[in-house]
């Protein structure tokens, strides 16, 4: 690859085409995602290879930092330099100084894996540990509702390639502001944290939707970041909901147009829930 030429996000890979009916082959192609090492370092130093599209590096470098607690806003990070090479990506990330030192004391050198959300993490005592969010007003069912509406049309690179996750976050309203989207899932979200933070958006003006599970990982960065709702499409882990509720984060997750199951928290209602789900009628 060239030395400042970046890969595509997608490419068109040659197949064979069977037909179920017939059982005759025919050539095709198919748009694919693409998957490279990225490799990030600071200060020169070699820090984590992770398995990730290629798109959008810069974002990643400043949301992959922050959850990993190398950092604890955009200010410090003072420059970020994304390099081409024959197999992958090199970022480089210049922090300031006493963030480095302090990340010297924690140096530490790994290899991830696709969606790898803590790849880094030796011993159970190191795992993330974020700060309960600050509270906000709950939002509103049709805003969340709204949001997934209009999800699938903003996923462009799924919508070639049907093999990546998006990580998106909305306004109060329920419009989608900034997606972004990854093979693996934490590193979707770590873009769009990425992204928002260079951009200055809080968190509290808004909510995330994830087009994945809502694992540990996934709260615990979206809680990093500050956000105070996280809507999953796919469904929870007894962590995840344990994790969120010690953190007083809003978890909704089984995202459907048809509903959406509230696990910790809760959404804007205009009357209580009721007890239970109503039976079924006897036939």
């Amino acid at each position: 690859m060239p030395p400042n030429e970046r890969p595509n996000a997608s490419l068109l890979a040659p197949a064979w085409k069977i037909d179920a009916a017939s059982g005759l082959a025919f050539a095709s192609q198919r748009a694919v995602a693409v998957e490279i090492p990225v490799a990030f370092s600071y200060g020169g130093t070699p820090y984590a290879v992770m398995m990730a599209s290629p798109d959008q590096p810069e974002d990643f470098a400043y949301g992959f930092s922050l959850t990993e607690g190398i950092v604890r806003a955009a200010e410090e990070i003072r420059a970020v330099r994304v390099v081409s090479q024959d197999k992958g990506l090199a970022v480089e990330i210049e922090l300031a100084p006493g963030r480095f030192r302090e990340h010297l004391a924690r140096r530490r050198a790994m290899t991830g894996r696709t969606s790898c959300g803590l790849c880094g993490v030796e011993t159970i005592e190191q795992l993330p540990e974020a700060a309960p969010v600050a509270a906000a007003p709950p939002i509103a069912p049709g805003a969340l509702f709204a949001a997934l509406a209009n999800l699938e049309k903003n996923q462009q690179l799924n919508a070639l390639t049907h093999a990546v996750h998006a990580a998106a976050f909305c306004s109060r309203d329920g419009a989608i502001q900034v997606l972004r989207e990854d093979v693996g899932r934490h590193n979707a979200l770590d873009k769009l944290i990425g992204a928002l933070m260079r951009e200055g958006v809080s968190p509290r003006d808004g909510f995330i939707v994830v087009t994945s599970r809502a694992s540990f990982e996934m709260v615990e960065k979206a809680a990093i970041f500050g956000a105070t709702t996280l809507v999953a499409i796919s469904a929870p882990t007894s962590l995840a909901i344990e994790r969120a509720s010690s953190l007083g984060l809003t978890l909704a997750a089984i995202a459907r147009a048809d509903g959406v199951m509230v696990f910790t928290g809760a959404l804007e209602r205009s009357q209580p829930p009721v007890s239970k789900e109503p039976e079924a009628a006897a036939s």
